[in-house]
């Protein structure tokens, strides 16, 4: 029985990549006219479709909003109660039936184009009752779905998603539609976090830190770091971050001499520390961290000038999710 099933699902894959690999070879004009149709809208690019051709169409909206053409998804059997009032003439209407002759698409189509949106249908069958009214076909080839009944929807939808996306994909390439743009449309995913987080959005800010003066006692460094709850010290003097101290420097001083809380922040800060400024990109920092020679959890902020603005913590900068 696992046999047979294994068998059955690698025939099913690779008539579908089989199904794909003849769309890719027999793509023609109609595509690059699709493209510039995109292209040019002024409006939105719109989805419509039923069934299974329904989810691929509502998917395809979410690709083209994602990559920078604002779309939106439109129930073919919705569209006639009400939901018609979404289009206007500045639209590109792609509609997707795999027959071409869905009865809610083909009766929708006169009316779209009637409010002046421009059409395009994507099918398995350009010559279609839905083929003849639209502006533009796009067709899949698929003529046999993987189904060995012939009947439910799997190469027909699989060529029809593939199609989908490469239209996406070339409007976005032809657009310049970069990284830092697609960051943009996902702010809270993990490329638009490691593309648009900076320093300053993750550190912590000056007045939530410890900061202490130079001339500062022993007893006061340990004060400071125990009320702001961050395992280092800024040392500032004249307005400017001259040292660091961390638990480390800390925990070797008191071990040093005969009177542990003798001595000030001068003698217990260093004076070598990294520091890092607040537009360096969140990524960016957690690089400076990662190659650092020793191991550290905190790295001071500071302008340009010198002038401490914050503290980076390690522990903060991992819970962004920027890795």
């Amino acid at each position: 029985m696992t046999t047979d099933a294994l068998s059955i699902a690698q025939r099913v894959l690779r008539q579908e990549a089989a199904a794909l690999v003849l769309l890719s070879e027999t793509l023609d004009g109609s595509v690059v006219a699709a493209v510039e149709l995109l292209l040019s809208c002024q409006g939105r690019v719109l989805t419509c479709g039923i069934g299974k051709s329904g989810h691929i169409a509502r998917k395809t909206a979410g690709t083209f909003s994602s990559t920078g053409t604002p779309s939106a998804f439109i129930h073919a059997a919705e569209a006639f109660h009400g939901d018609l009032g979404g289009v206007t003439a500045a639209d590109v209407v792609i509609f997707y039936t795999h027959s071409g002759e869905t009865d809610e698409i083909v009766r929708l189509i006169p009316v779209v184009r009637g409010l002046g949106a421009k059409t395009i249908l994507i099918t398995g069958r350009a010559s279609s009752s839905a083929g003849r009214l639209v502006d533009l076909v796009l067709a899949t080839g698929v003529t046999a779905e993987a189904c060995p009944n012939n009947l439910a929807p799997t190469t027909s939808t699989t060529a029809m998603l593939a199609l989908s996306d490469a239209l996406a994909v070339a409007v976005m390439e032809t657009r310049g539609f970069g990284p830092d743009d697609f960051a943009r449309f996902h702010p809270s995913g993990t490329l638009g976090k490691r593309l648009l987080l900076r320093v300053q959005d993750t550190m912590r800010p000056r007045d939530e830190i410890a900061v202490v003066q130079p001339d500062a006692t022993v007893t006061a460094v340990i004060r400071a770091m125990t009320t702001d709850g961050v395992g280092a010290a800024c040392v500032e003097e004249g307005g400017l971050c001259i040292g660091l101290i961390t638990e480390g420097d800390l925990r070797r001083h008191l071990l040093r001499g005969s009177d542990p809380l003798a001595g000030t922040a001068a003698d217990l800060m260093n004076r070598l520390f990294t520091s890092i400024g607040p537009e360096l990109l969140a990524t960016d920092a957690f690089e400076v961290f990662q190659n650092h020679p020793k191991k550290i959890g905190e790295i001071p902020v500071v302008s340009p000038d010198g002038r401490l603005v914050g503290l980076l913590v390690l522990k903060d900068l991992l819970r962004t999710g920027i890795v």
